[in-house]
């Protein structure tokens, strides 16, 4: 008896937790588009499509003449590839599931949660430019990794910064 129970526990955390393995915890699919990569990578980092809900990912793609200030439209092939992309893996788990202001990124409830103890000045930093930026503190971000323990310190950061840093 104790047997079958054990073997139905371990069955049920594969079945939970292998879609988490399968990508090594990570939030950027294993299969990302070139064009995707191409065009978004171009300006940015390429974020995870888990990052944001459907909805502003469909908003995204839907304004590409007026991507935050810049005109970043596509052809219409390319669009569609890409949005399709989006919306098959955007964030539906409860941290993403609220629309952030403007569906920045980093006005979402959970990034300013992480952030909150990042300095407004280590925004402003040459090396980190804004908080848009996620590859100036995680090396991983282009392969959505954004693991606490892998962060690095961006250069400017002044001793002070840094002592705050590891707090």
């Amino acid at each position: 008896m104790k047997r079958h129970i054990a073997f139905l526990a371990a069955a049920g955390g594969l079945l939970l937790g292998g879609p988490a393995a399968a990508d090594g915890g990570r939030l950027m699919p294993a299969q990302v588009p070139p064009m995707y990569a191409q065009e978004c990578g171009a300006c940015h980092t390429p974020y995870a499509p888990g990052l944001l809900p459907a909805r502003s990912w469909q908003r995204l793609m839907g304004g590409l003449g007026r991507h935050y200030g810049t005109e970043a439209a596509l052809d219409a092939a390319a669009t569609q590839q890409i949005e399709r992309w989006l919306l098959a893996h955007a964030g539906t788990y409860k941290r993403v599931a609220e629309e952030p202001p403007q569906d920045r990124i980093t006005r979402s409830a959970w990034f300013e949660r992480k952030h909150r103890r990042v300095a407004a000045a280590t925004w402003q930093l040459p090396s980190v430019k804004s908080a848009a930026n996620c590859s100036a503190c995680h090396a991983g971000a282009e392969r959505g990794v954004f693991d606490d323990d892998a962060l690095t310190l961006p250069a400017g950061l002044s001793a002070q910064q840094r002592r705050a840093w590891h707090d």
